[in-house]
């Protein structure tokens, strides 16, 4: 099925999932104490809204539902110094509104690709390993589809937590479960390739670059997210701070 852009769903139906996540933000912060500047309770992240309580206030219109929660999650980075709120946020809770946005729309791949692409570059590696976890358990339900997500893992375990054990698990359930036809051999072969004396920039870069020439993700979300770590790819190696 393909999905609809956000601009062809109903206004009444959007307004009303607006309205269900502001009652659950609204509910959230009433419920809890203040907290002091810089704290994970500070960074504006409550639970997300129970997953049935989404589904029925769609109106039968779960991408835009699922849409909306990763626009509220991504509304959190679009302010000035948002990287380094990220190491303030609460981690558990943005995972948890990245499930929920998955689950309404389990062939998006946008949650995935936040993940290991933007959420995951925290320069703090227990939030890294949060991300990174996310989407490993999330492959195993449709390896097929979510094989390039998991690639990015791999990486990122590798050359940002250095942590070759964990690249090799990910790598591993690579060439183990994504083996259908349009899954290129370069990802079942990627532990091979992350033993090589192949710097972070590099790998990324190769994968990025393929998933984007290759036609894997299609949605303008999608690309702009990939063309923009391709961007900070390119800067790094140019001598800027990047990955």
């Amino acid at each position: 099925m393909a999905q609809k852009p956000l601009s062809s769903v109903p206004r009444p139906v959007l307004a009303l999932l607006a309205a269900a996540l502001a009652a659950q933000l609204a509910w959230s912060g009433a419920a809890r104490p203040l907290a002091p500047p810089g704290s994970s309770a500070a960074t504006g992240m409550p639970p997300p809204p129970p997953l049935d309580a989404l589904r029925v206030a769609s109106l039968g219109e779960p991408l835009a539902a699922s849409r909306l929660v990763m626009l509220h999650a991504q509304s959190l980075d679009e302010r000035p110094g948002a990287q380094a709120s990220w190491r303030g946020m609460d981690y558990a809770a943005l995972r948890s509104w990245l499930a929920r946005a998955l689950d309404l729309d389990p062939r998006s791949q946008y949650p995935l690709l936040a993940a290991s692409h933007v959420y995951s570059a925290v320069n703090d590696q227990a939030r890294t390993r949060v991300m990174l976890d996310f989407v490993h358990q999330r492959f195993k339900e449709d390896p097929d589809r979510r094989w390039p997500w998991l690639a990015h893992a791999a990486i990122a375990a590798r050359h940002q937590l250095r942590d070759p054990r964990l690249a090799h698990q990910y790598a591993q359930a690579l060439r183990l479960h994504a083996t259908g036809p349009t899954v290129p051999a370069w990802a079942r072969e990627l532990d091979t390739v992350l033993q090589r004396d192949t710097s972070g920039l590099d790998a990324l870069r190769a994968v990025a670059g393929g998933l984007l020439a290759g036609g894997h993700t299609t949605d303008p979300h999608e690309l702009e997210l990939l063309s923009r770590r391709l961007e900070q790819a390119d800067a790094a190696a140019a001598g800027k701070p990047g990955f």
